[in-house]
């Protein structure tokens, strides 16, 4: 596993979170909530290609 990934996940992680708590304070709960949710949605992408590419390992390795 790259390292790399996992500081972008923290990076995201951070990010949100400042964006959720500045837009909760000024009173802007549904976009607090938005950002969380697409913060969410990217960090799932690119767990899905990580797993996808697990698997093709997988296949290739037993020749499946």
């Amino acid at each position: 596993m790259d390292i790399e990934l996992v500081f972008r996940i923290a990076a995201i992680g951070i990010l949100v979170a400042i964006l959720h708590t500045v837009l909760q304070r000024a009173g802007r709960d549904e976009l607090g909530q938005l950002a969380t949710l697409v913060g969410v949605v990217i960090v799932l992408v690119w767990v899905i290609r990580l797993v996808r590419q697990l698997f093709d390992t997988v296949r290739v390795m037993f020749q499946l």
